[in-house]
């Protein structure tokens, strides 16, 4: 099922937070809605059900405009943060409410109920009431109930943000094979960048209100548009240098770095920009040399995480294969790849 958004304005008290979105999900894909608190996902997600009133714009799911429907009759299936499971129901009688509602049979609520706890690997939990469960276990629950009506779509409103680490890892892979088994198309709304891009199809980065990008999370990832989208996704997070333009390079602000880059071809001398290069790019394989003290250093395990503080008191973080031949106060000379480094202007837009 394709869900397209056109024009959708939503106001409170007045005053626009969103105005004039459009976009378009397609018809089996899982997309994420991710950004900052206050961005506008959630108020997205809750005009796509019907929680909020749109106040202009156009809401269709396939060719059907849904934009006056009540949420009853979107048939839409919602995972909330908080799992709002029915304490004084059995797991049983909590994913089997939307039917009971409905006023299907007993044999087949009976039969889609059991069907589903198959699916979600909850079988043996269907006598126990919801606080006999783990947070695991609860948010297992929650997206049966969601999808016991075969709804048209999946709407999904920060629902690890509960879950400890390991549980947000087995979580995140488990609705990414339910929502793959099943073929609905669903919706994401996050505010971690990991949750988006291991578990969605496309990601739209939202920003007051408005999409600034949309794409798949290795194209959003490799081709930011923008300084924003390149801070957003990464961890570690981008480095970003403030320098400015001379002669078709970019040079740190106290002349210790010069990095041509084709970006600049006819940039005028002078122009003020940022440089963004990720941790992988910068470490001992680079091309262009830097020299720096490191002032973090952090063991993952496989990997080791570095910061070098540059002579500017810029700093570059640097993510390598564990080594111990580095330690703090060091002075290294380390190298960044210049073919890799992202080249933006003061507005924050990629060059």
């Amino acid at each position: 099922m394709q869900i397209s958004i056109r024009n959708f304005t939503k106001k409170f008290d007045g005053t626009p937070v969103i105005e004039n979105m459009n976009l378009t999900v397609n018809g089996g894909e899982m997309l994420a809605l991710l950004g900052p608190s206050g961005c506008g996902k959630s108020t997205t997600l809750f005009a796509i059900c019907g929680i909020h009133r749109m106040d202009g714009g156009e809401l269709l799911f396939g060719n059907r405009d849904v934009s006056g429907l009540p949420s009853q009759k979107r048939n839409v299936g919602v995972v909330f943060q908080n799992y709002a499971l029915y304490p004084h129901l059995s797991v049983f009688e909590n994913i089997a409410f939307p039917l009971t509602v409905r006023k299907d049979s007993r044999a087949d609520i009976d039969r889609e109920v059991r069907a589903i706890a198959k699916l979600t690997h909850i079988s043996e939990l269907l006598e126990r009431r919801p606080g006999q469960l783990s947070g695991g276990q609860q948010q297992r629950v929650a997206l049966a109930r969601a999808l016991v009506r075969k709804p048209d779509v999946l709407l999904l409103d920060e629902p690890l943000a509960n879950l400890d680490a390991k549980l947000r890892l087995e979580m995140r892979s488990e609705i990414r094979r339910i929502q793959l088994e099943t073929g609905i198309t669903a919706i994401l709304v996050t505010h971690d960048q990991v949750e988006a891009m291991s578990m969605c199809d496309r990601i739209a980065i939202m920003r007051a209100g408005e999409i600034v990008q949309i794409a798949t999370p290795s194209e959003m990832y490799n081709d930011p548009h923008t300084a924003f989208v390149a801070g957003f996704l990464g961890n570690p997070p981008i480095s970003f240098l403030k320098g400015e333009a001379r002669q078709g390079a970019f040079v740190l602000g106290d002349g210790s770095l010069r990095l041509p880059l084709t970006a600049l071809s006819g940039i005028p001398d002078g122009t003020a920009l940022t440089l963004g290069v990720r941790p992988e790019h910068f470490g001992p394989g680079g091309d262009m040399p830097v020299e720096g003290k490191v002032t973090f250093a952090e063991t993952q395990g496989r990997e080791n995480l570095y910061d070098v503080v540059l002579p500017d008191g810029s700093v570059l973080r640097s993510i390598q294969p564990a080594r111990n031949d580095v330690k703090l106060g060091d002075h290294v000379r380390w190298s960044l790849d210049g073919k890799a480094a992202f080249v933006f202007a003061e507005d924050g837009t990629r060059l």
